[in-house]
C-alpha cells in the first residue's frame, strides 16, 4: 500500500483518527490506518537499507576510503540497477507526495525531498550512460534510507499522539449478554445490539452500550470517559455510559443508543472535528512552510551556481544543493501545530473536556471575564438547608429531626432539602400519623401524640403569629426561603433554605481570580438571592432578574466595554449567550453532548473544569510556540551550514547527514508535543 498522499495529509494539520460513520466496530478496524503507514515506511526502509549495502561496496569513493578495489565488467550497471530500485521503491512515498503538492499548489516537504533525490538520481544516471563525471549513487541511497527511517520514527510518534482516541474505541466490549423475552441470556456481538434491547452487565464488566438501569444497583467507574476518579453510584432509573466499568452489582440495562449515537462515538466525532478544524496557528505554520520551501529551492539553486563559480566540480555543487533542500524540509514546521492539536484534544476528551471549535479554544488563553449562569452551574440547582433558628427549648438537631420526619412524606423540593439535611446529620426519623398536605400553606401530622406543622409565612399571618426576629429578617433579606415549625400551635423554630452553592465553585472562582480573570454571574433569580451567592463566592459583579433572551445582551455589553468574555451555562436557556460570547462553555452536559451553541463542552458539572480548559489552552499555545520556534530556528541555522558556509573550517554535511538532522528536528517536535500536560 502506498502512502505518499496519506502522509502528506497527515503533515498538513490532519493527524486524524479514521473511523467508520456507521458502526463503532467497523471504525475500530480503520483505526489501523497510521499503523499501516508505520509498517509501510518500516518495510521500505528495510528493503532500501539491504540494497544500500552492495551499493556502498561497489561505490569507488567507499572503496578508496577503505583501501580496497572491486571492479568487474558491468559493475557500474549493477550499481545503477540497485540504485534505481532504491530510488523508485524507497522514494515512492515522497514522489507521490510531490505530485500531490504540485496538484494542490501547496509546495512543502515532499517537494523538497523529491527534487533533491530526483536531481541526484537523474544526474548520476546521465554520468553512467551519457556524460563523463562522478556519480553519487551511494549518497542517494543513504539519503533515502535516512529519510525513510526518519518518517518511520515520526509516524510512530504521530500514532502515539492519536492513540488516545483509539483507546476510547477499545473501551466498548466486543460482546454483550442479551436477555431474551423468555429470560434466556445469550452472548451476541455488541454491533448487533439495538435500541430497546435488555442486556445483563456483570460485576467487573464494561457496559456495552448507553442505556438505563432497569434492575439492580451498583457503582460505575467512568474515569476513562469523564476523568472523574470516584466511582458513581447507580440504581434503577439511572443512565450508564457505554465503555464505563460496572464495579460490584449485576445490573440489567435497557439499551438507549448504539453505534454512532452513543456518547463515546459522539466524543470521538467531536474530537476528530476539532483536530481537523482550522487553527490560526496552523494557517501561520502552513504559510511559513510554503515560504520555507520556496526559500529552500532558491537557496539550493544559488548554492549550486555559487560553488560552480568558485571552481568546484558539478558533483560537489550538486551535493551541497541536495543537502540544502533536504535539511530545509519544513516537515517539523508542518507538524508543529497539528501534533499539539491531536494531543490536546485527545487528552481533553479523556478528561471530559470536549473541544468543538479550535478557534474559540485558542481564545480561552486571552479571556478577561468569565460569566457563569447561576442555577445548576455555580449552584447545585436544588434546595438545601442553610440556617436553623430556634424559638424554644429545642436545639437545631431536634428541629431538623421533627421537620424531616414530617417532610419525609412530601415530594416538594423544600421537603427533600430538609430530609437530606437530617440524613447528613445522621438523625433518627420518627413515626408520623395523620399526615396531610395543606394546599398552598404547608404540611401537618402527628408525632408522639403532638400536632406538628411546617408552614410558610402566609399561614402565620392568617393565624395571627407575628415574628419580629433579627435573624429571620436577615435571612429574608438574603432571598432565602424560610419555613416555620409549629408544635401544638406554638412556633418552635424556623428553617432557611436556598439553592446551595457548589463546593467546587469556591475553588474555581479563587483560581480564576488568581489568574487575573474577572468572575461574574448571570441569573434570572431575584437580586437578593443573587447578592447572597455573589457575596459568598466573592464575585466581581452579578446580573440578576435577567430573562433568557436578555442574557446575550449582557454579554454583548461586556464585549463593548473591551472585555474578552467566556459564558458558562447549561446550554439550554443560555444558548444565545453561549453563541454571543467569545468562548461558549456548556457545563454538566453529561451524556448529552450535542449542544450546538457551545464551543467547548464540559461533561462534568464542575466549574473547576473551566480553569482546566483555560490552562489547557495556555499550555497548548505554549507548546505550539515552542515547536514553531524550534522549527524556524533550526532552519535559520541549518541552511547556511548545509550550503557549506563552514567549508573552510573543515565542516561539510553530506545529503544523508542533512536528512538525519532534518529527521531529528521532526522527532523533537513530535516528542515535545507529547509532553503536553493537563
Amino acid at each position: 500500500m502506498e502512502h505518499g498522499h496519506e502522509h502528506h495529509k497527515a503533515h498538513e494539520a490532519k493527524v486524524e483518527i479514521k473511523r467508520d460513520d456507521h458502526t463503532m466496530h467497523k471504525g475500530h478496524g480503520e483505526l489501523s490506518h497510521h499503523e499501516m503507514m508505520v509498517e509501510d515506511y518500516k518495510r521500505r526502509f528495510i528493503v532500501a537499507s539491504i540494497l544500500t549495502i552492495p551499493i556502498l561496496i561497489l561505490s569507488p569513493l567507499i572503496q578508496n576510503f577503505f583501501g580496497y578495489k572491486l571492479e568487474f565488467p558491468g559493475d557500474l550497471y549493477i550499481l545503477f540497477v540497485l540504485s534505481s530500485i532504491v530510488f523508485f521503491y524507497g522514494d515512492l512515498p515522497f514522489l507521490k507526495g510531490f505530485v500531490e503538492e504540485i496538484r494542490t499548489r501547496k509546495l512543502g516537504m515532499m517537494t523538497l525531498i523529491a527534487l533533491a533525490t530526483s536531481i541526484a538520481y537523474v544526474y548520476s544516471s546521465f554520468v553512467v550512460f551519457v556524460i563523463p563525471g562522478k556519480f553519487f549513487f551511494w549518497e542517494l541511497a543513504t539519503l533515502i534510507d535516512v529519510m525513510l527511517l526518519g518518517h518511520w520514527i515520526e509516524m510512530k510518534s504521530i500514532l502515539g499522539a492519536s492513540r488516545a482516541l483509539e483507546e476510547l474505541v477499545k473501551l466498548i466490549p466486543q460482546e454483550a449478554h442479551l436477555i431474551r423475552e423468555n429470560g434466556e441470556i445469550i452472548d451476541v456481538p455488541t454491533s448487533r445490539l439495538k435500541k430497546g434491547d435488555l442486556i445483563l452487565v456483570r460485576p467487573g464488566e464494561r457496559v456495552p452500550a448507553d442505556g438505563i438501569i432497569i434492575k439492580g444497583s451498583t457503582s460505575v467507574d467512568e474515569s476513562m470517559l469523564t476523568g472523574e476518579s470516584i466511582p458513581v453510584p447507580k440504581s434503577e432509573g439511572d443512565k450508564v455510559i457505554g465503555g464505563s466499568v460496572n464495579n460490584e452489582g449485576a445490573i440489567e440495562v435497557e439499551v438507549l443508543s448504539t453505534g454512532e449515537d452513543t456518547y463515546l462515538a459522539q466524543v470521538i466525532r467531536l474530537v476528530k472535528e476539532a483536530q481537523m478544524s482550522r487553527s490560526r496557528a496552523q494557517d501561520l505554520a502552513n504559510r511559513a512552510a510554503y515560504i520555507l520551501t520556496i526559500i529552500a529551492i532558491v537557496a539550493g539553486s544559488l548554492t549550486f551556481f555559487l560553488w560552480i563559480l568558485f571552481g568546484h566540480p558539478v558533483v560537489f555543487a550538486l551535493e551541497r544543493m541536495v543537502t540544502v533542500m533536504v535539511i530545509t524540509c519544513p516537515h517539523a514546521l508542518g507538524l508543529a501545530v497539528p501534533l499539539v492539536i491531536a494531543v490536546s484534544t485527545s487528552k481533553g476528551a479523556q478528561n471530559g473536556l470536549l473541544i468543538r471549535d479550535r478557534t474559540a479554544f485558542e481564545k480561552a488563553k486571552m479571556l478577561d471575564v468569565v460569566v457563569f449562569d447561576k442555577t445548576g452551574t455555580l449552584t447545585l440547582g436544588k434546595f438545601g438547608v442553610t440556617d436553623i433558628v430556634t424559638f424554644d427549648d429545642l436545639d437545631e438537631k431536634d428541629i431538623i429531626a421533627i421537620a424531616a420526619s414530617l417532610e419525609r412524606n412530601s415530594e416538594h423540593p423544600i421537603a427533600r432539602g430538609i430530609v437530606e439535611k437530617a440524613a447528613e446529620l445522621n438523625l433518627e426519623i420518627r413515626n408520623v400519623i395523620d399526615f396531610k398536605a395543606i394546599p398552598g400553606k404547608g404540611v401537618e401530622g402527628k408525632i408522639d401524640g403532638k400536632k406538628v406543622m411546617i408552614v410558610g409565612p402566609n399561614y402565620l399571618k392568617e393565624v395571627g403569629i407575628e415574628i419580629n426576629d433579627e435573624k429571620i429578617n436577615k435571612l429574608s433579606s438574603e432571598g432565602k426561603t424560610v419555613v416555620y415549625l409549629l408544635v401544638d400551635g406554638k412556633l418552635v423554630g424556623a428553617i432557611a433554605l436556598a439553592d446551595m452553592v457548589r463546593p467546587e465553585s469556591f475553588e474555581a472562582i479563587k483560581q480564576l481570580k488568581e489568574m487575573g480573570i474577572k468572575c461574574m454571574m448571570l441569573t434570572g433569580d431575584n437580586k437578593l438571592v443573587a447578592k447572597w451567592i455573589a457575596d459568598q463566592l466573592g464575585l466581581d459583579d452579578y446580573f440578576a432578574e435577567v430573562l433568557p433572551h436578555e442574557k446575550s445582551q449582557v454579554i454583548k455589553k461586556l464585549q463593548k466595554d473591551g472585555y474578552r468574555v467566556a459564558m458558562v451555562g447549561d446550554g439550554v436557556n443560555d444558548a444565545p449567550a453561549l453563541v454571543q460570547a467569545d468562548v461558549g462553555i456548556a457545563i454538566g452536559a453529561g451524556t448529552d453532548i450535542a449542544i450546538e451553541s457551545a464551543d467547548i463542552i464540559l461533561v462534568r458539572n464542575d466549574p473547576r473544569d473551566v480553569v482546566t480548559i483555560i490552562k489547557l489552552s495556555n499550555s497548548t499555545y505554549r507548546k505550539m510556540k515552542e515547536n514553531l520556534l524550534w522549527a524556524t530556528g533550526y532552519n535559520a541555522f541549518a541552511i547556511p551550514v548545509a550550503a557549506g558556509i563552514l567549508y573552510n573550517m573543515g565542516i561539510l554535511l553530506s545529503p544523508a547527514a542533512g536528512a538525519l538532522l532534518m529527521s531529528l528536528s521532526t522527532v523533537i517536535v513530535a516528542l515535545n508535543s507529547r509532553t503536553l500536560k493537563l
